[in-house]
């Protein structure tokens, strides 16, 4: 029987998850993000700061995919994802 994985290689993303409500079910993806749940408010801090840390990255001439941990820990903290 041939072996089906799939090559290894890394790919990274961001993931948010927002635990409020109002009633509403909402969903946001994006080339290396996605955003689910939450209430307007929550949603649209976590599209900012997903917004926020990608243009921080940019800033830095490095993306998602080949940013170092160091890169990543502090675009995290300069756009609001870490505290």
């Amino acid at each position: 029987m041939a072996d089906r994985r799939l090559p290894s290689r890394s790919i990274r993303f961001l993931l948010g998850v927002g635990l409020d409500s109002d009633g509403h079910v909402r969903a946001t993806r994006g080339e290396d993000f996605v955003l689910l749940g939450g209430s307007e408010r929550t949603h649209d801090a976590m599209q900012e700061r997903v917004q926020r840390f990608r243009e921080t990255l940019g800033r830095m001439g490095t993306d998602l995919q080949r940013a170092s941990k160091e890169e990543m820990r502090e675009a995290a903290h300069e756009s609001g994802l870490s505290e």
